[in-house]
Order: C-alpha cells, then sequence, then structure tokens
C-alpha cells in the first residue's frame, strides 16, 4: 500500500540530500521537523517552506552525535510522532584508516549507525502501534562493496542497509514500510547537473520518497548504479578486493 506522510522528521535537512527531503515532502503538504547541527540554515529553510508550501516546520537543532542532543530528538520521536522519519544525516571521512584520527572513525559510526539505531528505535514501536509510519534510512552504493580509504564509512553503510532491510521484514504486514535507500555519488550543490557517474540530489531524494512510500526495502537510484548492483552482488570478493585496491592506490597517488 503506497503511503502519502502528512507528518516527517528530516535529520541532516539543512542542506545536501536532506534539503532535498525537506523541500519535496513540504511539496506534498507535510509537516516537518527539521533537525541539524546549523541553527542558522535550519532557520532559514524554515521560513521559506511555510511561506512557499503553508506547511508547519519546526526546527530542532541537535548534533546527533552528542548523546544529550540526540535524546531530545529522541524524545520528540516518541512523545511527538511523525508519519516519516527520514535518517539522512550522515559522515564520511577518506584516507587510510591506519593513519586517519581514531576520533574521526568513531565519529562515523556515532553518527552513521548509533544515532540511526537510537532514532528508529524511538519512532518505530509507535509507528508499528497506530499500523501506519515510515522509515527512510540514508545507505549507500558503497556498502555493497570494499571501500578502501573509507573503510569505516563503507562499513556503516553496509550496516544501515543490513538494518533497514531486516526491519523491513519484520514489520511486513504492519503498514509500516522501512527502506534503505542506497544513493551513488550524489552532487549536493542543488545547481549542478547530473552526468553518468553524479546524482542530482534531488533525483535521489525523490527516489527515496517515492520507495518508501511503495514500501520496498531497497532503492538504488539512477541507471548506472542500479546496473552496477548485480555486479557487486555476484562477482568473487577477491576480485572486487583487487579492483578496489587499485582504485585506491590510484587515488592515493594522486592526493
Amino acid at each position: 500500500m503506497r503511503q502519502a506522510y502528512r507528518t516527517a522528521l528530516v535529520t541532516g535537512a539543512s542542506s545536501g540530500i536532506g534539503e532535498s527531503f525537506a523541500r519535496l515532502l513540504a511539496e506534498r503538504g507535510a509537516d516537518l521537523v527539521l533537525v541539524a547541527r546549523r541553527t542558522g540554515l535550519l532557520d532559514g529553510l524554515a521560513r521559506e517552506l511555510v511561506e512557499r508550501y503553508r506547511v508547519r516546520v519546526e526546527v530542532l537543532a541537535a548534533d546527533l552525535t552528542d548523546p544529550e542532543r540526540r535524546g531530545a530528538v529522541e524524545g520528540r520521536l516518541r512523545d511527538e510522532p511523525v508519519e516519516l522519519l527520514v535518517n539522512n544525516a550522515g559522515y564520511g571521512a577518506f584516507g587510510a584508516f591506519a593513519e586517519e584520527p581514531l576520533e574521526n572513525q568513531l565519529a562515523q559510526i556515532e553518527l552513521n549507525v548509533t544515532a540511526l539505531v537510537r532514532l528508529t528505535r524511538a519512532a518505530l514501536p509507535g509507528m508499528v502501534e497506530r499500523g501506519r509510519g515510515g522509515v527512510l534510512n540514508v545507505a549507500s552504493v558503497a556498502g555493497f562493496a570494499p571501500s578502501p580509504g573509507s573503510a569505516t564509512y563503507g562499513a556503516t553503510k553496509a550496516y544501515v542497509a543490513s538494518f533497514s532491510e531486516s526491519l523491513h521484514a519484520e514489520v511486513a504486514g504492519k503498514g509500516v514500510h522501512v527502506t534503505a535507500l542506497c544513493p551513488g555519488f550524489t552532487r549536493t550543490d542543488e545547481a549542478s547537473s547530473a552526468n553518468l557517474l553524479w546524482m542530482r540530489r534531488d533525483d535521489v531524494a525523490r527516489a527515496g520518497l517515492e520507495a518508501v512510500a511503495a514500501g520496498r526495502a531497497l532503492c538504488v537510484p539512477g541507471a548506472q548504479y542500479k546496473a552496477v548492483m548485480p555486479a557487486l552482488r555476484i562477482l568473487p570478493r577477491p576480485l572486487l578486493r583487487a579492483a578496489a585496491g587499485r582504485m585506491w592506490k590510484q587515488a592515493a597517488d594522486t592526493r
């Protein structure tokens, strides 16, 4: 059953794909709770959406790696439920794992995994009880292949994809949809155009919203990435590792 969501909470909403989610949902008439660290950007976006689409927009400034601020968002989800949770906030660092600061690796896990799990846990029980709702978790095609140079990021996105597919199965038939959105390279600049490799953020966000509304477990936007996914699933892992390793060495040599 396709769902139209009347209320939504979007994390990482101040820019990039998160901003696109917010704009598309407001255009569809959804009242919003926008979560991100940058209050100024959130306030400006909220004013624009209220004036343009006549929807209600609440700003909730929070660094989701901060347990106290994250707890406020969890409380908001439990106390004032929304029909759609978009776990979009994420962070990635590029560099050899043995050379990058440990704090950078742990911050990625804290935001990409811990925050996502906690917010999902805050929202999902109420959705199941009401028999209606959706959770859209932003993963990545990086979660399906070795990612030298971004090992922690790739691992967190693999977790998100697996976690989301498992929850999708758990809530099947209960009126609740859980979807993993797995984009490839996406331009965060709204004015940038798509090409063979890079996708527009609006196209990625639109594909994700359509997928969760339709109850699909996994969404890989873009024909170019849909074509790659079967190969990532069936190619021998040693071959994938060797190819990824060559790409990493080439990238490292040009830095």
